[in-house]
C-alpha cells in the first residue's frame, strides 16, 4: 500500500503559477499510474491530469490542457503538477491519486489517495 502526501497549495492571484507536489512512500513508485484530481465545495471530484509509470505518458482534462503540466521523478518518488495562468475557477482542494491497473480517468479507478492541498485563486 502506498501513502501519498500533497504539498504546495496556497493562495495565488489570477494569472499566477503554482507547483504542487505529491510524495509517495511504500510500494514500487515507478509501477504506479499517478493522477491529480480536484474538488470544489458542492461539486464532484474532477479529473485534472494523469501520468503513466515508466513511460511517463500523460493525459489532461480539457480544463488543464495547455496550462497545467504533470510530471514525475521516480527516483524521488514524487509527482508534480505545474499550474500556470491560474483562474478563479481552478480554486479547489487538489488530490494526488495512484493506481496499478489500467482504467479510465475517473476517481473510482484510483484506489490510493492523499489528503489534499488547498489551492485558492483570487480574481
Amino acid at each position: 500500500q502506498v501513502r501519498l502526501v500533497e504539498s504546495g497549495g496556497g493562495l495565488v492571484e489570477a494569472g499566477g503559477s503554482l507547483r504542487l507536489s505529491c510524495a509517495a512512500s511504500g510500494g514500487t513508485f515507478s509501477m504506479y499510474y499517478m493522477a491529480w484530481f480536484r474538488q470544489a465545495p458542492g461539486k464532484e471530484r474532477e479529473f485534472v491530469a494523469h501520468i503513466a509509470g515508466a513511460t511517463s505518458i500523460t493525459y489532461y482534462a480539457d480544463s488543464a490542457k495547455g496550462r497545467f503540466t504533470i510530471s514525475r521523478d521516480n527516483a524521488k518518488k514524487t509527482v508534480y503538477l505545474q499550474m500556470n495562468t491560474l483562474k478563479p475557477e481552478d480554486t479547489a482542494v487538489y488530490y494526488c491519486a495512484a493506481r496499478l491497473l489500467r482504467g479510465s480517468y475517473t476517481a473510482n479507478e484510483y484506489p490510493y489517495w492523499g489528503q489534499g492541498t488547498q489551492v485558492t485563486v483570487s480574481s
